[in-house]
Order: structure tokens, then C-alpha cells, then sequence
């Protein structure tokens, strides 16, 4: 196991695969729930549904996606384990599961069409996006792109995925929140002590009420705190102990007990295998493309395609590029090692996502907290795919970790990668705003895709201008015009 995974070679153990398996796990089970949530519009229960739609069919496509958000990421994380033999895991990517949604299940809604036919339409739509994408890898067309990226952009991705990162975890911590004057805010603690006493819809808040709420936000913080002391201390587990410490104490101060329900788990495999298994080659899903008021016709779904297809290509890209430098896991020539095995994994992953009945399947930006806690080899990627493989039959096990105690391992590998912005020449303009812009737009924007567009935009004008432009830049111009097309006719 040893030579095959190169474990010593790359100067990691066993203990320390398994601990960053376990790590990149958690950090990223949230996903478990949250995709079927997104694309399903929340279900049975969910707010299509108090709109109208068909409750049954939003349970089925829910159930469904639960299922094959689990098995793609297993499949997924193997494949990066085996094949590219890295500490990389793939799931279902944020952002796109919503996209999906919009599209596809709600917009078959509003539209007065059926939602499961929407929902296998969208299957249809990744499929082919990614057996362009597979094209891409098996031709080595998608190493050639990533490898002409400019060194600028290349080193503010890392940086700008740690920003989109620590983002992610402030939000699901609730540290910060929405503002309608300022855009968002620190949490607002005095507000919440002050409205003790107060009565809504013949409800009054106790101060009980006003803890529960206080208490994910003082659980991240001390996560945090906690991770920093000890990776200090010089502790290689100090993400995973971090995310067990903090998982106690979230409980311990609503003073809760878990909960365990596996109820439901034989009738979501049913649903999957009737409607989201093999679901994209429903006929009446492909006929969708062409004639479906939700998706505009022929042209529009060639462009929600190769929107779909940028999508997964930079949003990988970008999590390879930031979590291998930050690793120090990068060839001579500063490109990460095993590219081509991982760009050619996550395509596999996409297919089979949307054979299953899911979204578009990427490279894990969480992956990056695993690497923060040590993992180098493939040999933890088959850890958090043993995880996964546990969820499918004990979902709860999953949910027992709340997202205030995963939020400080994403803040904190925030930290350890926005270092790398440090190495890009902020005297030359031509690389200074450029890698600037994708690094503030990937967290604004909430999207790593949009980050490396913007940059390549940036970056393209910028050498046309001063008369910079060369032959190796014209992959860039080519990059940046079809940001272009889909910054026009997609919104995302």
C-alpha cells in the first residue's frame, strides 16, 4: 500500500492519510443533504412544493439525488484515489445543483411542465457537458489549457479558492450575514440580545431561544481558535480534532442529543432507481432540449451545455491548482502533479453523475482542508470514500456533525492558502489586476469559474492594450471570450 500510494515518498503516514480522509469528509458531508436540497427545491416539503408543484414528485426527484449524490462521490473519490492517486474527493458542486434547479426543475414547474421530465432534461445537459469534458481529458486538450494559463492567474487561484473557502464556512456558521445596506455583516449579537422579551406571531423570545442561536457562531469562533492553537503546537491532526471538539460542544451548549432516523433510506433507493438511475436516456427528457419553454430551444440548451462545461472545467482546475500548491504537490514547471489523471477523473465523475441522476460532480474544494491536515496520497481519498460508503445506509451519522463545527477547518485552510497570493508581482498591472480580480470574484461572486473568467478577461484586454499580447496567450483570449458568451446568455 505503501509504494502504491507513495505514501512515504511524499512524506505522509498512514495515521495521517486516514485522519485527512476523515477530515476532507466532514468538511464536505454537508453536501450529503444540501445537493438534494438544492436541486429538488427542498423536496416534499420544500418551497416548490408551497408553490403547487406535485409533493410526490419533488420527494421522488429528492430521493433520488440523495442517492446519487452519495454513490457519484463515491465513485468519484475512488477514481481520484486510483487513478490519479491524489488527496482530492469529488461530489456534486454548489452552484451548479441550484443553477439546476432554476433551470431545469422549477422552471419545468412554471412552465405547466412535468418536473421529473425537467429534472431527467437537466441529466441530459450535464451528460453531454461532460462527454465534452471527457473529450477534452482523453485528448490532452484540457492539461494544455490549464498548463497555458498565465503565472499570475495561476497563483492567485490558490489564494482566491482559501477566500471562497473561508467564506463558505463564515456563512454556514452564520458568523456572517446578510446586511440590505452594508451587503453582509458580523453577526449581530446585540441585536438578538435585545429582542428578549419580544413577541412575534404571539411568540415570545426567551433568552433560551436567543442562546440557540448564539451558540453556532461561538462554536465556529472557538473552532477556529482551537485549530490555530493546535496546528501551532505543531499537531498534524488539528483539523480533525478540531471539527470532534467543536461537534461536542455544539451539542453540549444547546444541550441536545443527536438524533438517528433511517426510516427512509428504502424508499429513496427506489426512487432512485426509478426515476434518477439511467433517467438521462428518457426520451421525452432529450426531446426537452429541443421544444421545452423552460430551456428556449436548441440554442439555448447548446449554451447551458458549454456554460455547464466552463463551469466544471475552471471550478477543477482551480481546486487542483490551489490545494496542490498549498500542498507543495507541483512539477517543475509549477503545475500540480498527476494533472492529467485528475482532470481525466473528474470528467468520469460528471458522466456518471448524470447516468446516476445528479448534478454536475467536481473536485471538491473542501478537498483542501485534507491536504491542510496533512493528506498528500490517494490513500485518503479512499478513506473519505469509505465514509460516503457508510452514509448510504447511516445518512444520520453524517448530520451529526453540524456545519459550526466543520466551518473552522474551512476558515482555517483559508488561511493556509491565501499565502500564495503573496508570490504574484503586484508591481506589473498586467499580472497585478488580473490576479486581483480572481481572487476578490471568486468569494463574490460565490463562484471559482467566474474568479478565473473575470481574470482571464482582466488579463487579455490588459496585454492587447499595452501591446503585451503573445502567441502562448491566445488559449487565455480564447478562454475569455467564452466567459463572455456565457457572462451574456447564461446567468449563473
Amino acid at each position: 500500500m505503501d509504494k502504491f500510494f507513495k505514501i512515504s515518498e511524499r512524506g505522509s503516514s498512514v495515521k495521517t492519510e486516514i485522519f485527512a480522509g476523515i477530515t476532507t469528509f466532514f468538511a464536505m458531508a454537508y453536501i450529503i443533504f444540501v445537493n438534494p436540497n438544492q436541486v429538488a427545491a427542498e423536496g416534499a416539503n420544500g418551497w416548490l412544493v408551497g408553490l403547487g408543484a406535485d409533493p410526490v414528485a419533488m420527494g421522488k426527484i429528492w430521493n433520488s439525488v440523495y442517492i446519487a449524490s452519495i454513490i457519484v462521490a463515491i465513485i468519484g473519490t475512488l477514481l481520484m484515489a486510483f487513478v490519479a492517486k491524489m488527496p482530492f474527493a469529488q461530489a456534486c458542486g454548489m452552484g451548479l445543483n441550484s443553477f439546476f434547479c432554476t433551470i431545469f426543475v422549477s422552471g419545468a414547474f412554471f412552465a405547466g411542465a412535468d418536473v421529473i421530465t425537467g429534472y431527467q432534461s437537466g441529466l441530459v445537459v450535464v451528460f453531454l457537458s461532460g462527454v465534452v469534458f471527457l473529450i477534452l481529458s482523453v485528448t490532452g486538450l484540457r492539461k494544455y489549457i490549464a498548463i497555458s494559463l498565465p503565472e499570475c492567474l495561476k497563483k492567485s487561484i490558490s489564494a482566491g479558492i482559501g477566500l471562497f473557502i473561508a467564506l463558505i464556512g463564515l456563512k454556514n456558521a452564520g458568523i456572517i450575514e446578510d446586511n440590505p445596506y452594508t451587503f453582509v455583516q458580523f453577526f449581530d449579537f446585540h441585536g438578538r440580545i435585545s429582542s428578549i422579551g419580544t413577541e412575534v406571531d404571539g411568540v415570545v423570545t426567551t433568552s433560551f431561544d436567543v442562546w440557540r442561536q448564539c451558540v453556532p457562531v461561538l462554536v465556529a469562533i472557538l473552532g477556529v481558535f482551537i485549530i490555530a492553537a493546535l496546528a501551532r503546537r505543531g499537531l498534524k491532526a488539528s483539523v480533525i480534532i478540531g471539527i470532534l471538539i467543536s461537534t461536542v460542544l455544539y451539542w453540549a451548549m444547546m444541550w441536545e442529543v443527536p438524533s438517528f432516523d433511517v426510516s427512509g433510506i428504502s424508499q429513496s433507493f427506489k426512487d432512485f432507481g426509478e426515476i434518477g438511475f439511467l433517467g438521462v436516456f428518457n426520451g421525452d427528457a432529450w426531446s426537452a432540449l429541443v421544444d421545452s419553454s423552460y430551456i428556449g430551444g436548441i440554442f439555448s440548451a447548446i449554451m447551458l451545455v458549454v456554460a455547464f462545461c466552463l463551469v466544471d472545467m475552471f471550478d477543477t482546475l482551480g481546486t487542483i491548482y490551489g490545494t496542490a500548491t498549498s500542498a507543495g504537490m507541483l512539477d517543475e514547471n509549477g503545475d500540480p502533479i498527476s494533472l492529467d489523471q485528475a482532470m481525466l477523473c473528474d470528467s468520469i465523475g460528471t458522466v456518471s453523475g448524470a447516468v446516476l441522476g445528479t448534478s454536475t460532480c467536481t473536485t471538491f474544494v473542501e478537498s483542501a482542508s485534507g491536504v491542510g491536515a496533512g493528506g498528500r496520497t490517494g490513500f485518503a481519498s479512499v478513506i473519505t470514500a469509505a465514509c460516503f460508503a457508510v452514509c448510504l445506509f447511516l445518512s444520520p451519522l453524517a448530520s451529526i456533525v453540524p456545519s459550526c463545527a466543520t466551518a473552522p477547518a474551512l476558515i482555517y485552510v483559508g488561511v493556509l492558502m491565501s499565502k500564495n497570493f503573496a508570490k504574484v508581482d503586484m508591481d506589473d498591472m498586467g499580472s497585478a489586476v488580473p490576479a486581483f480580480l480572481t481572487l476578490i470574484m471568486m468569494p463574490l461572486t460565490y463562484s471559482i469559474s467566474n474568479g478565473i473568467g473575470i481574470g482571464a478577461i482582466s488579463y487579455t484586454v490588459i496585454a492587447l492594450f499595452t501591446g503585451k499580447f503573445k502567441k502562448k496567450d491566445i488559449i487565455v483570449a480564447i478562454i475569455a471570450l467564452l466567459f463572455i458568451c456565457k457572462f451574456v446568455t447564461v446567468t449563473m
